[in-house]
C-alpha cells in the first residue's frame, strides 16, 4: 500500500512540476525571454511568496520528515498528493489572454530545464520514489530559479541560431535588389499605418508586409525567410523598439529606401528612460536611408516637428495645418459610416472617404497616402483603396453588437496621445451612455502615475461612466476621476479582472449606449 501512494505522490508532484514550469515559460516568454524583466515581473506580482510557493516549501519540509518512512506518513502523503491535484487542477483551469506559445524555442528552454531537473532530481534522490516527490515540490517553490538558469545557458545556443536566421534572411534580401523597401516605426499608429499602405500599394504592387505585430528583428527576419516571395515589388516593415539601437539593427538588416515615422511619444518611458532617447531611436530609421530616398514625418508630434533631418528628402504632414507641414488635412468631417477629408499639399489635393474614424486613423492615413503617391500610384486607385480600408482589430475598432451597443475596440494599446484620441471619439457619440472599460497604460516609467491621472481626468470630461480594471494604475486613474468630482457609486466602477468588468458592463451598458475598451495589460499586469 505504501508503495501505491509513493508512487501517486511522486506522479502528482511531477504533473504539478512540469506546470508550473510551463506558466514559468509562459511569462518568460511574455517578458521577451529576458531575466531582467521577468525578475522585474516577479518582483512586480511577489511571486516568490505566493501561496502555492508556500504550500510547496512546508509540503516539501514535510516529505523530508517522511523519509523514515512511518506507516502514519501515508496518510500525510495522501494530503499533500491531494493537495498537489487540486493546485494542478487549478493551474490547468486558469485563464490567460495570451497563452504560450510553443515555439522551438520554448522547446528548448523546456526540454533542458526538465533534463537538468530530472538529473539533479535522480542524484538527490537516487531514484527513491519519496525523494523524487521532494525534489519535484522543492524545485516547484523556486522553479523561477531554474527557468532563469536554463535561459542563461541556452543564451548561446539562441545567440548562433538566430545568427544564422539572420545571415539567411540577409542572403534572401541580397537576391532582389530591385524590391523597394519600407520602414514604418513610431511610438504609435504604425501598425495601422502599415496595414493602410499595404492596403493603397496593393492596387498597383505586388506587396508583402510584417505581419501581425512582427516588428522585431526576428519578427523581420522570420518574415523573409518564410513569406517573401521572389515576385514581390515592395516590402513593408514595421519597426519597434524598446531599446536605444533596436531600430538601427532592423534597417542594417533590410536596408530601408523609404520611411515613415507616425509618431514620438511617452511610449515605453520604463526603458527608454526619456523622451529624447524615443526620439533618437526612432529616426535611427531616417538616418538609414540612402540620400535618393524619403522621410515622412508626422509634425502633429513635438518631437517629430522638432528633428532636422538633412540627409535625405523630407515630407512633413499634419492633421491640422501647419507652417512646416508639406501636406495637411482639410475639410474633416465625420459620420456615423466613417470620415471624409481632403489632403493638400505640394500643389496636390485629393480627396478621400473611409470607413475609419478619429484623428489618429487621418494621420495614419496620411503617412500612407504621402508614400503611395511618391512611388506612382494612380489617385483613382488610392481613393479607392482608402475607401475599402478595413479597419485594424483593436485599433479603434468600431462594431455593434446585437443588443443594440455600439463597441469601440482599442484594446491592443494605450498611450497617452491615442487614448486622448480614443477617449475624443467616445466623447462625440451623442445617443446613450458613454462607457469607457479601462486597465490604464503600462511602461511609461517614472510617468506612468502622472499620466494614468491625467488619463482619468479626461475620462471625466468626456465619458458618462467608468469601469477602472484591475489594481496596476487603479490608484492613479481613480485619481484623476476623484480630481472632477467623480466617486465610486453610480459613475466610478471598480473590476478585479476583466471578467467581472465584463459582468458588470452587462447590468450596465443598454441599446443605444457606446463602450470604448481601452487598453488591454498582458497576463503579466495585476
Amino acid at each position: 500500500m505504501t508503495l501505491v501512494i509513493n508512487i501517486i505522490l511522486a506522479v502528482f508532484a511531477i504533473v504539478y512540476l512540469v506546470l508550473v514550469i510551463k506558466r514559468d515559460l509562459q511569462m518568460l516568454q511574455q517578458n521577451s525571454y529576458r531575466n531582467e524583466r521577468y525578475k522585474k515581473w516577479l518582483n512586480m506580482n511577489n511571486e516568490y511568496t505566493t501561496t502555492s510557493r508556500m504550500l510547496c516549501m512546508i509540503m516539501g519540509l514535510l516529505l523530508m520528515t517522511s523519509f523514515a518512512e512511518f506507516g502514519w506518513f501515508d496518510v500525510v502523503k495522501l494530503i499533500i498528493a491531494l493537495v498537489l491535484c487540486l493546485m494542478s487542477v487549478s493551474l490547468v483551469k486558469k485563464k490567460y489572454k495570451h497563452s504560450l506559445v510553443f515555439t522551438k524555442r520554448v522547446w528548448r528552454l523546456f526540454i533542458t530545464e526538465m533534463s537538468l531537473l530530472v538529473i539533479i532530481s535522480l542524484l538527490f534522490s537516487a531514484g527513491n520514489l519519496i525523494g523524487i516527490a521532494f525534489a519535484a515540490v522543492a524545485f516547484s517553490a523556486f522553479s523561477y530559479v531554474m527557468s532563469m538558469v536554463t535561459n542563461r545557458l541556452l543564451a548561446p545556443v539562441e545567440c548562433a541560431i538566430n545568427k544564422s536566421y539572420y545571415n539567411d534572411a540577409k542572403r534572401i534580401l541580397s537576391q532582389m535588389p530591385d524590391m523597394k523597401i519600407i520602414g514604418i516605426t513610431g511610438s504609435y499608429g504604425k501598425t495601422s499605418t502599415k496595414h493602410y499602405l499595404n492596403r493603397i500599394l496593393s492596387e498597383h504592387y505586388s506587396v508583402l508586409m510584417t505581419p501581425g505585430s512582427y516588428n522585431t528583428p526576428m519578427g523581420v527576419i522570420r518574415t523573409v525567410r518564410e513569406m517573401l516571395q521572389p515576385y514581390n515589388e515592395v516590402f513593408i516593415v514595421e519597426m519597434g523598439a524598446k531599446n536605444v539601437g533596436d531600430i538601427k539593427e532592423i534597417c542594417d538588416l533590410v536596408h530601408p529606401q523609404m520611411g515613415i515615422v507616425t509618431a514620438v511619444g511617452p511610449q515605453h518611458l520604463e526603458t527608454f528612460k526619456s523622451i529624447e532617447n524615443v526620439q533618437s531611436t526612432k529616426f535611427e530609421l531616417i538616418d538609414a536611408l540612402p540620400d535618393d530616398g524619403l522621410a515622412v514625418l508626422n509634425n502633429d508630434f513635438e518631437y517629430v516637428a522638432n528633428r532636422p533631418v538633412k540627409n535625405v528628402e523630407t515630407k512633413r504632414y499634419a492633421v491640422n495645418v501647419s507652417v512646416d507641414a508639406d501636406f495637411h488635412a482639410k475639410d474633416v468631417k465625420y459620420s456615423p459610416v466613417g470620415t471624409s477629408f481632403t489632403v493638400v499639399g505640394n500643389g496636390k489635393r485629393i480627396e478621400l472617404t473611409t470607413k475609419l474614424v478619429g484623428e489618429c486613423n487621418i494621420s495614419n492615413l496620411m503617412g500612407a497616402v504621402i508614400v503611395a503617391m511618391k512611388m506612382g500610384v494612380p489617385e483613382t486607385k488610392i481613393k479607392y483603396a482608402v475607401s475599402k480600408i478595413a479597419q485594424v482589430e483593436h485599433r479603434l475598432n468600431i462594431k455593434r453588437t446585437p443588443a443594440g451597443v455600439v463597441i469601440i475596440d482599442d484594446a491592443f494599446n494605450s498611450n497617452p496621445d491615442g487614448s486622448r484620441m480614443a477617449l475624443d471619439v467616445l466623447g462625440n457619440m451623442t445617443s446613450g451612455k458613454r462607457i469607457v472599460v479601462t486597465p490604464g497604460m503600462i511602461e511609461l516609467g517614472e510617468k506612468q502615475s502622472f499620466y494614468n491621472e491625467k488619463f482619468g481626468e479626461h475620462i471625466a470630461e468626456t465619458c458618462d461612466i467608468a469601469i477602472i480594471v484591475g489594481q496596476y494604475n487603479r490608484e492613479a486613474i481613480v485619481s484623476g476621476l476623484k480630481s472632477k468630482g467623480w466617486e465610486e457609486g453610480d459613475k466610478l466602477h471598480i473590476a478585479d479582472t476583466f471578467q467581472e468588468a465584463q459582468a458588470l458592463l452587462s447590468r450596465i451598458a443598454v441599446s443605444g449606449d457606446t463602450v470604448l475598451y481601452e487598453n488591454d495589460l498582458p497576463d503579466t499586469f495585476k
